[in-house]
C-alpha cells in the first residue's frame, strides 16, 4: 500500500501545501479534481475485480460443476410406544372425540322431532347399522349427559396419548361391538346406550396406567376421580332402560384393548 507525499507544490504560487486538499489555500488554483482517499489499516479487503466472461464462466476459473440435488429427508426409526398411525400429540384438539361427542348430542336432540323413537335404538331384530345408532342415545338426560360426559372425558385423554384413530376403534369396538355382543347374550333384551363406549374406554385409559404404577412409574391421575365416574356410569342402565350387559362387554373390550396398548408399548423397538 503506497503512502501519499508529506506535503505538494502548488504550480501556480510555489507553496508548499497539504496532499489532502484540491485547491491550494494561498492562491486558490485547483490542484486535483478529488482528494486522495486515506487508507485505514483496519478496513476490511476487498476481493479483487472480477475479469470478463469468457464462454459463461469467468476467466482464470475453472467450469462450474452443477450442484447435486440433496437427498430426501427420511423419517426416524420408531421409538418404543409408538405405532404407526397412531400416535398421539398432547397441543392437538381432540378433534374425534369432539365429533362423537357431537353426533350423539345431536342425534339425542333430534328424537324429539321423531314420532318413532326405536327407529335409532332398536338394534334387535332390525338393521345392523342401528348398533351404532344406538350407542350413541340414553335414557333420560342424566343417563345421556353422565354417558357421554364419560366418552368425551376418556375419549380426549386417549385421543392425547394413542391419536384419533385409536378413539375412534375403541368407540366403534366398546360401544356398537358391546351392543351386539348384549343382543347375542340377550335375544329378548332392548339393547342400546353409550355407557358401554364410556366404561370401554376408561378402561382402555386406566389399564396402562396401573401397570405403569405397578413397574413404579409414578403420575399426577387422580385414580379416586375415575372409579367415582366408573361407579356412576355402572348405575347408569340401573337409572335407564339401557342394557347393563352392554356395559360390562364395553369394560371388557376396553380393559384388554388396554393390555394390547400397554405390551405394544412397553415392547423392545
Amino acid at each position: 500500500m503506497s503512502s501519499p507525499d508529506l506535503f505538494v507544490v502548488c504550480k501556480n504560487c510555489q507553496a508548499e501545501v497539504s496532499p489532502y486538499i484540491t485547491e491550494c489555500p494561498y492562491c486558490g488554483t485547483r490542484l486535483r479534481k478529488r482528494a486522495p482517499r486515506i487508507e485505514r489499516p483496519d478496513a476490511p479487503v476487498k476481493p479483487p475485480k472480477r475479469g470478463p466472461r469468457v464462454g459463461g464462466r469467468e476467466r482464470g476459473q475453472s467450469k462450474a460443476k452443477p450442484k447435486q440435488p440433496k437427498a430426501a429427508e427420511r423419517l426416524g426409526k420408531l421409538r418404543t410406544g409408538e405405532i404407526p398411525g397412531i400416535r398421539g400429540d398432547e397441543h392437538r384438539r381432540p378433534y374425534a372425540t369432539m365429533a362423537l361427542v357431537a353426533l350423539s348430542f345431536g342425534l339425542w336432540l333430534s328424537l324429539a322431532f321423531y314420532v318413532r323413537a326405536d327407529f335409532a335404538i332398536t338394534a334387535v331384530g332390525g338393521d345392523p347399522w342401528r348398533f351404532f345408532t344406538a350407542a350413541l342415545l340414553n335414557d333420560g338426560v342424566a343417563a345421556q349427559f353422565a354417558a357421554v360426559l364419560g366418552v368425551g372425558l376418556f375419549g380426549w385423554l386417549i385421543e392425547r396419548r394413542q391419536g384419533p384413530i385409536a378413539v375412534v376403534l375403541l368407540f366403534l369396538l366398546c360401544g356398537p361391538g358391546a351392543l351386539a355382543a348384549a343382543a347375542a347374550v340377550d335375544t329378548n333384551s332392548l339393547v342400546f346406550g353409550s355407557h358401554g363406549a364410556a366404561l370401554g374406554l376408561l378402561c382402555a385409559w386406566l389399564v396402562p396406567v396401573l401397570l405403569d404404577r405397578h413397574r413404579g412409574d409414578e403420575d399426577d391421575s387422580d385414580l379416586l376421580g375415575v372409579l367415582v365416574i366408573a361407579a356412576v356410569l355402572l348405575l347408569v342402565p340401573l337409572l335407564s332402560q339401557g342394557s347393563a350387559i352392554a356395559g360390562l362387554f364395553g369394560a371388557a373390550f376396553g380393559a384388554v384393548a388396554g393390555l394390547g396398548y400397554a405390551a405394544v408399548r412397553r415392547s423392545p423397538a
